[in-house]
């Protein structure tokens, strides 16, 4: 058997897109040339790797079993050809990121990585808590950082950092002004939620819905930008990360209702537990670990 790298470049390509156009089209070749390779690694591996289903591909049990073994010899392939460069540290990393950790912590997070190690070639996705997991999946993130809760026992989760929930309003809204509300008087209200699967849908699902005898959705929006601008307008109120809504809480456009009710989540790191951890997923997974006890010592000492 004589698998080349490109046939394997093409499998994972293929299983990432999970069409043979969109496959084409990342690896810079013609989707003609991509259906030859496929079909050549499937009539050397003796076996069909993905089911076909209206002109998309699925991996099936036998492309599962190959993925984790082809992504890692693609990684170690590109580690040998950075092996002899001037940089320490060398390859490509795609990291995942949910909506709130992407737009509040990632970018700072980054510029110091970058400075720490002279790393440029990153690539981000950011998504809710739930795509992040099924991007890992199939192996098309190298290191997932969410708010919500990865379930099974083919992550790998790696504890973080801790968040805190609130309940906003519009600095008018009849709660805004009557100090700490009972947590029953938030049934009276509609709700300005997230998307089911991000996981500050999950906070509220969790802390704030079961207290409430019935609760009302008024909106559901996949943004924590136009949920803090909805609210900001009055059109009902939200739970979400005081991160998300720091500026606005600044600012004066929402106001937090106080609640005799503590509601903390934590971030986590994720990685595939079959997926290769080449030196630099280890790196950038060890850098974030520190910024958060080196974050942890600043609050100790400011107490």
């Amino acid at each position: 058997m004589a698998i080349t790298f490109r046939q394997l470049q093409v499998f994972v390509a293929v299983a990432r897109e999970r069409t043979l156009t969109a496959a084409a089209a990342t690896l810079f070749l013609t989707k003609p040339a991509v259906s030859i390779a496929l079909a050549e690694l499937e009539k050397q591996c003796g076996r069909t790797l993905f089911d076909r289903h209206r002109n998309r591909l699925y991996l099936n049990d036998q492309g599962r079993r190959l993925l984790p073994m082809a992504d890692e010899l693609l990684a170690r392939g590109e580690a040998i050809e950075q092996l002899f460069d001037n940089n320490a540290l060398g390859g490509h990393l795609h990291i995942g990121a949910s909506y709130t950790i992407g737009h509040q912590l990632l970018p700072t997070l980054l510029r110091d990585f970058r400075l720490e190690t002279g790393h440029r070639n990153q690539q981000i996705t950011i998504a809710n808590s739930a795509a992040i997991c099924e991007a890992l999946e199939t192996f098309e993130l190298d290191i997932g950082m969410i708010e919500g809760r990865a379930a099974g026992a083919r992550f790998h989760v790696l504890p973080w950092r801790h968040d805190r929930m609130l309940i906003a309003a519009s600095h008018d809204h009849p709660l805004a002004k009557q100090g700490r509300v009972e947590i029953d008087r938030l049934a009276e209200f509609g709700w300005l939620l997230r998307e089911p699967g991000s996981g500050t849908r999950e906070q509220f699902m969790r802390f704030i819905a079961p207290r409430l005898p019935q609760w009302e959705l008024s909106l559901e929006i996949n943004s924590a930008e136009a949920i803090v601008n909805a609210a900001a307008a009055g059109l009902g109120l939200t739970c979400l990360s005081e991160l998300e809504a720091y500026h606005a809480l600044k600012d004066g456009r929402l106001v937090e209702i106080e609640l005799d009710l503590e509601m903390t989540r934590e971030f986590s790191l994720v990685l595939h537990h079959a997926k290769y951890r080449s030196p630099l997923i280890e790196r950038f997974a060890e850098f974030c670990l520190a910024q958060e006890e080196i974050a942890d010592s600043c609050r100790i000492e400011a107490g």
